[in-house]
C-alpha cells in the first residue's frame, strides 16, 4: 500500500520560515520524480517545486529563490525548505510521487498559514 505522509505544515509570520517533510512508503521511492503542490482557498492546485528521480529541480516563478526541494532516497524521504516567506504562500501543501504520465500518489496535505 502506498502512503504519502507530509508533515511540518504549521502557522509563521511573515519572512518566517518552514521546512516540510514528506514520508513514502510502498513504493520504489528512488524510481520516482516527487513534487510538492499547493492550494490555496478558491483556488486550483498548483506545482510549487518537483526533483527527478536523479535530483533535478524545478520551481514555481513565484517560489524561486526562497523554497529549495531535496530528497532522501535511502529513507524515502522528501522536504521543501520554505525561507522567507509570503502571507500568498498560505496553503495545503501536497506531496506527490508521479509513477507514471497516467499514474500518481497525493498525499492528505499539511497547511501552511503565513500570518501576523
Amino acid at each position: 500500500q502506498v502512503q504519502l505522509v507530509e508533515s511540518g505544515g504549521g502557522l509563521v509570520q511573515p519572512g518566517g520560515s518552514l521546512r516540510l517533510s514528506c514520508a513514502a512508503s510502498g513504493i520504489f521511492f528512488r524510481l520516482y520524480p516527487m513534487g510538492w503542490y499547493r492550494q490555496a482557498p478558491g483556488k486550483q492546485r498548483e506545482l510549487v517545486a518537483d526533483i527527478t528521480a536523479g535530483g533535478n529541480t524545478n520551481y514555481a516563478d513565484s517560489v524561486k529563490d526562497r523554497f529549495t526541494i531535496s530528497r532522501d532516497n535511502n529513507n524515502k524521504m522528501v522536504y521543501l525548505q520554505m525561507n522567507s516567506l509570503k502571507p500568498e504562500d498560505t496553503a495545503v501543501y501536497y506531496c506527490k510521487a508521479t509513477i507514471s504520465k497516467t499514474s500518481a500518489y497525493w498525499g492528505q496535505g499539511t497547511q501552511v498559514t503565513v500570518s501576523s
